[in-house]
């Protein structure tokens, strides 16, 4: 019974994260909310801690989670000298939904959108919210499904570890 239980245990965190120092982030065009294109070396070679988000207007949990950076900004900043870049996947259609929504919610980082759902297929991710964290060298070295108040103080840990690298 008990191995069952450890076995489930692995599995779940498994899924839920990994620690893989050489997995680069991948290169892809995006746009901004005006409509230019952002490559996403942009940030991934920029030598500082990224949080990349990838959400949907749609999504309750999404917007829970980046409601949560949003309180944390700038003292995950301060702190870390990170930043946070959130990927919208919604679609064209949709798309027109983003802007008015993060100024209303006044989300101070940057939000760049994946409308082909391009980067998501390379990313090889189905469910948003969809958290990775990047080192200072843009590789992923934390990958996250979903989003749970709490969630924040996980990646604050990971954030010690890399700041004192």
């Amino acid at each position: 019974m008990n191995a069952k239980y450890l076995s489930i245990l692995l599995l779940s965190l498994m899924m839920l994260s990994f620690t893989s120092g050489d997995k680069k982030f991948p290169s892809q065009q995006l746009k901004d909310l005006n409509g230019k294109t952002v490559n996403t070396d942009k940030f991934v070679n920029d030598g500082k801690i990224t949080v990349v988000s990838f959400w949907a207007t749609w999504c309750t949990p999404c917007q829970r989670e980046l409601d949560i950076y949003n309180e944390v900004y700038e003292e995950w900043v301060e702190k870390y000298d990170l930043e946070i870049v959130a990927i919208t996947i919604d679609n064209a259609r949709q798309l027109t939904k983003v802007k008015p929504l993060v100024a209303q919610k006044q989300w101070p980082f940057t939000i760049l959108s994946d409308s082909k759902q391009e980067l998501q297929k390379a990313m090889n991710f189905t469910f948003v919210p969809q958290t990775f964290i990047l080192d200072k060298k843009g590789n992923i070295v934390f990958d996250h499904s979903g989003f749970k108040p709490g969630d924040e103080y996980e990646m604050e840990e990971i954030f010690d570890k890399l700041i004192k690298k």
